[in-house]
C-alpha cells in the first residue's frame, strides 16, 4: 500500500511556488501521462536553479538547467563521428534540439558490499538491465524481489554508498564488436587492456541472446581441423559443434585449445579465447604464443582474471560469445574457447550466495545448469539462407582427481556434443596430448571428417582398445607368445605415434599418410623410441619426393584405393632404407 500511495503522489521541487495556472497544467500532464488524477505537492528548495524537478513515485522529470544540459549532452553523444567534418553535424543537432519531458527512474542504494548492491525504489527494473550508480559505476540486475532488487557491480564499489542514487538505463548488458577487435586483448566489457589504444567498434551486441532456433541451423558436417593427431583421427570436431575438453589441472587442456587456434591459420576462421579466473601472467603468455605463431591477427582474447570481481568473471564468456555472433552473422566461421567454465561456475556461485539465493548441491544455485546451457546452445552452424556462419565452442572444465561425475562436469558433458578427456597418468607417463581414448567421444563422429581421414583412421580406435586390454600382461612379457608380444609392440607403436609436440599442429596429409602406413603394420619391428624419428623422416620424404600426393590429399580430402596403395608402397621402400 505504501508503494501505491507513493506512486500516486506528485511532488514539485523548486525555489518558487508554481501559480494556480501552472499547477493546472501539471495536473493535466500527469493525467495524460498516468491516466489518473493525483495530488500535487510543492516543496521549496534551491537545489534546482532555473527550473524545477517533478517526482512521481520512482519517475523523475528534471527540468532544471542541469537536467536540460544532460539531455543536450546525451543528444550530442549520439552524433556520428566517422563522417569526416563533425562541426556541421554538431551545429545542426544544437539548432534543432528541444528539451523533452523525459522521466528518469531513480532509486536508492539500501545496502552495498562484496560487489553486490541492494536497491529500492525501482519497481519497474527488469532482470539483466543495466543500472547507473554514482561516479559512473555500472551494475546489472540479477535478483528481483517484492520491494527491492539485487544488483551486481562491474567495478569497484567504493564510490557506491548506502543512500546514494541509482538510475535505470532501460538497456541490457552489451559489448562493442567489430573487426578492429582482432589481435587485441579486452576485458569483459570490451575495453582494451593490452595498452595498444582505444578500439573503434563497428556495432554493439547484447551479451545475452537467444540461441538460433532449429530451423535456422544445418547439420554439422564440415571439419574444423585441430591439427592434433589423436583428436582429428578419432574424435573429430565439426564447425558448429560443442566439444568439451576435460581433465585435472596441468594435464594440457589449454595447450590443446591453443594448438587448435594456431591450426586455423589461413583457414578463414576467427578465433576467440576467453580466459576466466586465470592469472594475468598466463593470459600474457598465451598472447605471446599466438603472436609468435602468427595466430594473434585472427584472434580476440577476452580476459576476466582471478583478481577481477566475480561479476566480470560471470559475464566474460557471454561477452566473448556476443563477439563471435557478430562474425557468425556475417557468414564467417568462429572458434571460441572458454577457459574454463568450472571457474565460471564458482564465480556465479559466489554471486548467488551474496544475493541470498538458496544453495543446492555443492552450494551451487539451482539454475547453474541453465548458466552454461544458454551459453553453449548459442554455438551453431547457421543455414545457408541466413549466411552459413558458425560458432564452434571448446569449453574447458577442470576436474578434481579425475572425477568426471562431479556436479559441473556432468552438467557440461550433458550439454556438449562430446568430450576429450585428458588423463593425469598418461600425461606424467609422457603421452602428450594425454587423451584417454576410452573415455573420450565425439557425438558427431565421422560426419565431421574428410573422406580421406575417415578411411585412413579405419580400425585405429579398435586396435588401441585391444592394446589397452592386453597392456596388463606387459608385466609378464617373458612368458608371452610371439603373437601376443607382436600385438603389444604394435599397440605401443600406435601410442607413440599419437604423441605430438606442443604448438606443432599436423596438416591433413601428415595425419593421413601416417595413419595409412601405421595401420598396415609398416612400423612393426621398429623400436618404440625410434618411431617418432621414422614418422618424421617418412613425412619429409613424401613432402620432398612425392609432393603431388600430399597436395592431392589436402585439396581433395579423398583417399582412393590407388592412392592408398601408392602410400603403402612408398612407405615400405622407405622402411627398408630406415
Amino acid at each position: 500500500m505504501m508503494n501505491e500511495e507513493k506512486a500516486l503522489t506528485a511532488v514539485i521541487y523548486s525555489a518558487v511556488e508554481p501559480s494556480e495556472e501552472q499547477k493546472a497544467r501539471f495536473g493535466q500532464f500527469l493525467k495524460n501521462k498516468y491516466g489518473t488524477e493525483m495530488p500535487l505537492e510543492w516543496e521549496r528548495t534551491d537545489a534546482f536553479p532555473g527550473g524545477f524537478r517533478l517526482e512521481v513515485g520512482s519517475d523523475i522529470y528534471d527540468w532544471s538547467v542541469g537536467g536540460r544540459f544532460r539531455q543536450l549532452r546525451d543528444t550530442l553523444v549520439k552524433v556520428p563521428t566517422n563522417n569526416g567534418n563533425i562541426i556541421p553535424l554538431l551545429k545542426e543537432s544544437i539548432s534543432t534540439w528541444t528539451p523533452e519531458a523525459m522521466a528518469e527512474q531513480v532509486g536508492e542504494v539500501l545496502t552495498v558490499g562484496d560487489g553486490i548492491a541492494t536497491v529500492g525504489g525501482l519497481p519497474q527494473a527488469t532482470f539483466g538491465e543495466i543500472l547507473l550508480f554514482a561516479d559512473g559505476v555500472r551494475g546489472m540486475v540479477q535478483d528481483i524481489r517484492r520491494d527491492e532488487i539485487g544488483c551486481v557491480l562491474f567495478s569497484d564499489d567504493e564510490s557506491v554508498t548506502q543512500g546514494s542514487s541509482v538510475k535505470r538505463t532501460g538497456k541490457t548488458a552489451g559489448t562493442p564488436v567489430g573487426e578492429a577487435f582482432l589481435g587485441r586483448v579486452v576485458d569483459s566489457l570490451g575495453s582494451p587492456v593490452d595498452g595498444l589504444g582505444e578500439i573503434e567498434a563497428s556495432g554493439y551486441m547484447p551479451v545475452e541472446a537467444q540461441a538460433p532456433p532449429i530451423i535456422d541451423r544445418q547439420p554439422v558436417d564440415t571439419p574444423l581441423e585441430t591439427g592434433i593427431f589423436s583428436i582429428d583421427s578419432m574424435f573429430p570436431i565439426g564447425r558448429g559443434q560443442r566439444e568439451l575438453i576435460i581433465g585435472d589441472r596441468q594435464t594440457g587442456k589449454t595447450a590443446i585449445a591453443v594448438d587448435a587456434i594456431i591450426n586455423q591459420k589461413g583457414k578463414d576462421c576467427i578465433c576467440i579465447y576467453v580466459a576466466i579466473g586465470q592469472k594475468n601472467s598466463s593470459v600474457v603468455q598465451i598472447q605471446q604464443t599466438l603472436k609468435k605463431h602468427d595466430a594473434l591477427d585472427y584472434t580476440i582474447i577476452v580476459t576476466a582474471s582471478a583478481s577481477e570481481p566475480a561479476p566480470l568473471q560471470y559475464i566474460a564468456p557471454y561477452a566473448g560469445c556476443a563477439m563471435g555472433e557478430y562474425f557468425m552473422r556475417k557468414g564467417k566461421d568462429v572458434l571460441i574457447v572458454y577457459d574454463d567454465l568450472s571457474k565460471h561456475a564458482v564465480a556465479y556461485r559466489a554471486l548467488s550466495l551474496l544475493l541470498d539465493r538458496s544453495p543446492g548441491r555443492e552450494a551451487y544455485p539451482g539454475d547453474v545448469f541453465y548458466l552454461h546451457s544458454r551459453l553453449l546452445e548459442r554455438a551453431a552452424r547457421l543455414s545457408d539462407e541466413i549466411g552459413g556462419g558458425s560458432i564452434t565452442a571448446l569449453p574447458i572444465v577442470e576436474t578434481q582427481a579425475g572425477d568426471v561425475s562431479a556436479y559441473i562436469p556432468t552438467n557440461i558433458i550433458s550439454i556438449t556434443d562430446g568430450q576429450i578427456f585428458l588423463e593425469s597418468d598418461l600425461f606424467f607417463a609422457g603421452q602428450r596430448p594425454a587423451v584417454n581414448v576410452g573415455l573420450s567421444v565425439s557425438r558427431v563422429g565421422g560426419d565431421a571428417q574428410t573422406k580421406a581421414m575417415k578411411k585412413a583412421a579405419g580400425t585405429l580406435r579398435i586396435d588401441l582398445a585391444q592394446y589397452r586390454e592386453m597392456e596388463v600382461f606387459t608385466q609378464f612379457a617373458s612368458d608371452l607368445d610371439d603373437q601376443t608380444r607382436a600385438q603389444l609392440e604394435y599397440g605401443q607403436g600406435l601410442m607413440r605415434m599419437l604423441r605430438q609436440k606442443q604448438y606443432r599442429p599436423k596438416s591433413q596429409h601428415e595425419q593421413v599418410i601416417t595413419l595409412v602406413m601405421a595401420l598396415a603394420h609398416t612400423m612393426q619391428g621398429i623400436e618404440t623410441d625410434k618411431v617418432p624419428a621414422f614418422i618424421e623422416g617418412l613425412i619429409e620424404h613424401f613432402e620432398t619426393e612425392h609432393a603431388d600426393i600430399c597436395s592431392r590429399i589436402d585439396t581433395t580430402g579423398k583417399l582412393d584405393d590407388d592412392l592408398k596403395q601408392d602410400i603403402l608402397d612408398i612407405s615400405a621402400k622407405y622402411r627398408e632404407k630406415f
